[in-house]
């Protein structure tokens, strides 16, 4: 019966179920004209005084007949009713389905610019246009994100690959000699394509949730202190001041490993992105029920149409080459631990050449 039903088309369904709720009613209406009716004005009659039987039978034949045509009438009336308002709510939600049916078909085959328009039939058919819209442009935002990792990471591997087989062309030609240098370049090649799995592998773990957080009771500024003490050779070497205002009071339940990572990503690109002869600041600052570091530089800044995407995937606001680019997504990666902790981290900027601040919160009892 299910299956039967389900193969109707929606017009259909609604006129059978129009005439199903009319059979009732036109059934409860003729139990009552029918028994009930007729015997109320018979005693009714009675009541009145004194009426000859024969006009009581005549009376109540009359109240049967008249009783039959309003019933016929009613009957007719409402099927032309039914008729209509199934015909035109039927045309008007088909429409709407139809608008639902091309926009997914269009989704299906790559064009995951299309909407439903947000006026349909209905409360209901909006909820749902708006769901789709916003699937739609998930979506989309998805793909280009998809395109964009592809570009990126074909753009990433390119200079090691080239880089491996120049040098392998030339050890296979007599060209070059395998020594030591020559060694540790191809060591460092190795290294980079490395270090991009290891990105990549640490997005897809953010993404699917599985950071595995091992949370514990921690001073802030240790953390803070060893990710600073292991990158100042680099600051050194770049002639760029890293200076670290500690409050060695500061605890909070964290993963020790993963926030590292976090303030590892943090001064990396705050060092990358000053020049030398800048300088870049980090402060702990303890409130009430929270715990906030802030890295402070002085380097390019970022555009504010930039600000919005900083976070994305492979996103750079500032374009470079070379082995001095990152991957883009250290950022990514900071965002995801940072929500394990259920913290939030933020980037302010006041534009090119102003400097960038970024600044993570963490709760005590994270």
């Amino acid at each position: 019966m299910n299956a039967a039903w389900s193969r109707l088309e929606l017009r259909t369904r609604l006129v059978l179920a129009f005439l199903g709720i009319l059979l009732g009613a036109l059934g409860a209406s003729w139990l009552v004209t029918t028994l009930a009716g007729p015997r109320l004005f018979r005693d009714r009659l009675k009541g009145s005084g004194s009426v000859p039987e024969a006009t009581l039978h005549r009376a109540e034949s009359a109240f049967r007949s008249v009783n039959a045509i309003e019933m016929l009438f009613v009957t007719a009336v409402a099927l032309v009713l039914i008729l209509v308002v199934s015909t035109v709510s039927s045309r008007s939600i088909l429409a709407s389905l139809s608008r639902f049916v091309s926009a997914a078909e269009s989704v299906a085959g790559g064009d995951y610019g299309v909407r439903v328009p947000a006026r349909l039939a209905g409360r209901e058919l909006d909820t749902v246009a708006a769901a789709f819209n916003d699937m739609a442009e998930r979506v989309q935002s998805v793909e280009a994100t998809r395109r964009r990792m592809l570009a990126d990471l074909a753009h990433e591997m390119a200079t090691p690959l080239a880089n491996l087989d120049g040098y392998l062309e030339g050890i296979e030609d007599g060209v070059v000699t395998l020594d030591n240098d020559v060694i540790g370049v191809l060591r460092g090649q190795v290294s980079r394509l490395a270090r991009l799995t290891d990105d990549i592998h640490a997005v897809s773990a953010a993404d699917e949730g599985r950071l595995g957080l091992n949370l514990e009771s921690i001073r802030i500024a240790e953390v803070v202190r060893d990710a600073a003490d292991a990158i100042r050779p680099a600051y050194a070497e770049k002639h760029v001041k890293l200076v670290v205002d500690e409050d060695a009071d500061v605890v909070a339940r964290a993963d020790r490993e993963r926030l590292s990572q976090v303030m590892t990503n943090l001064l990396k690109n705050a060092l990358r992105h000053t020049p030398p002869g800048g300088d870049v600041r980090v402060r702990i600052e303890s409130r009430r029920d929270a715990v906030s570091v802030l890295v402070r530089d002085t380097g390019e800044g970022i555009a504010p149409e930039h600000l919005p995407h900083v976070f994305e995937r492979f996103y750079r606001a500032h374009p470079a080459s070379g082995d001095t680019v990152g991957s883009g997504i250290g950022l990514t990666i900071s965002r995801a631990i940072v929500a394990g902790h259920r913290g939030r981290i933020e980037v302010h900027s006041d534009g090119v050449g102003r400097g960038t601040d970024v600044r993570i919160t963490l709760p005590r009892d994270a």
